[in-house]
């Protein structure tokens, strides 16, 4: 992730290995500690959403976050995403696994929160 007017890198985002034979993205992303808070971890995440979906080969992105509120939870809630569960991830271990579906995009609604935030 680059800052549009410095050019100066603020983050890392992207897909989290290839598309799964079903349609299912993961999305990853991470914002450097004296640029967060800034919105630029809800703007890359939107931008990868529309990227997987515009595709026409996604039907599902996932991203996971660790299990308990925090900035991440934050960003996939504003980004319209529902909190799915708890799962086991074999390179993160214990995570909450959150998915927004196509028609999702077209048809934005409130999305669902564990935390009630």
């Amino acid at each position: 992730m680059m800052h549009r007017e410095t050019g100066i890198a603020i983050g890392q985002c992207g897909f989290k290995g290839p598309l799964e034979a079903d349609g299912v993205a993961e999305i990853a992303y991470g914002v450097d500690p004296d640029q967060q808070g800034k919105g630029y971890a809800t703007e890359a995440a939107e931008a990868l959403v529309i990227y997987a979906f515009g595709s026409g080969r996604v039907r599902l992105v996932r991203a996971h976050t660790l299990p308990e509120r925090n900035a991440s939870t934050r960003v996939l809630t504003k980004c319209g995403f529902s909190h799915i569960g708890e799962v086991i991830d074999p390179e993160d271990g214990l995570v909450w696994q959150w998915e927004k579906r196509q028609e999702a995009v077209a048809e934005p609604g409130p999305a669902t929160d564990p935390a009630g935030m």
